[in-house]
């Protein structure tokens, strides 16, 4: 892309691609859509004001697992044992892992870290967790992931193992629940962003993004396959129901 000059890179990938572009060019334009703070690993300077030739949006789904095992606490009857799975092939996978080992310290539950970076993988992931009794699994945001969704809904479903995900479009399919950000939101305000630079404004004076609302996507059908009953509280809470 760099040699052809194209006038804007548009890094959706995650971490990996956004990286890939940065180190490719100074000069191009670039927008990232990534699920990570871009300031804490190192794409911008400062998200007011990034200053460079990078720009985009942070959905900052590392930082919602919390809230996300929040949510998925009220659904399961008992946590004690809570699987995490993560890209070790992502840099974000370090940051996830010890910020869920904070929250696992403060909450006072045990934290299982699993790995998988390719399809086996993910499967063994999953044999791993149903035979080291994880109460629950959270899946990272991780891009890889999300291309599998079909996949891990599948698994989570054979092993009989409450997951919460971070998008609802692993709801959509069967996934139990998820929290987060709007992609719908996110490649929008993209696009907009590309208008701005495409007419010549610069990516270093566009701040960094990041969300305002979330979404809290509940399918009820799994629920009840894993014999679990939605209070009507949570219920209520939900923006996104599958029934």
């Amino acid at each position: 892309m760099v040699r052809r000059q194209v006038s804007l890179i548009v890094a959706a990938g995650g971490l990996p691609s956004a990286r890939a572009a940065t180190a490719a060019t100074s000069t191009i334009p670039i927008l990232f859509v990534a699920g990570f703070d871009p300031l804490k690993l190192g794409l911008v300077n400062r998200l007011d004001r990034p200053g460079g030739n990078a720009t985009g949006l942070s959905i900052y789904t590392t930082e919602l697992l919390a809230k996300r095992l929040e949510f998925l606490r009220e659904m399961v009857p008992r946590t004690n044992l809570i699987a995490l799975l993560v890209n070790a092939q992502s840099p974000a996978a370090d940051v996830e892992a010890g910020d869920m080992e904070g929250v696992a310290r403060a909450s006072r539950f045990q934290l299982l870290v699993l790995q998988a970076s390719d399809e086996g993988e993910v499967e063994t992931a999953f044999v791993s967790a149903a035979r080291d009794r994880a109460d629950a699994l959270l899946i990272s945001a991780d891009p890889f992931y999300t291309t599998r969704s079909k996949q891990i809904v599948a698994l989570a479903a054979r092993h009989g193992l409450p997951v919460a995900y971070p998008w609802s479009q692993y709801v959509e399919i069967g996934g139990l629940m998820s929290y987060g950000p709007s992609f719908r939101w996110a490649y929008h305000e993209i696009g907009l962003y590309a208008g701005r630079i495409l007419k010549g404004a610069s990516p270093g004076q566009l701040p960094v993004q990041l969300p305002t609302t979330f979404e809290l996507a509940i399918n009820q059908r799994t629920a009840a396959a894993l014999g679990f009953k939605i209070s009507r509280l949570l219920l209520a809470r939900a923006d996104k129901i599958v029934e």
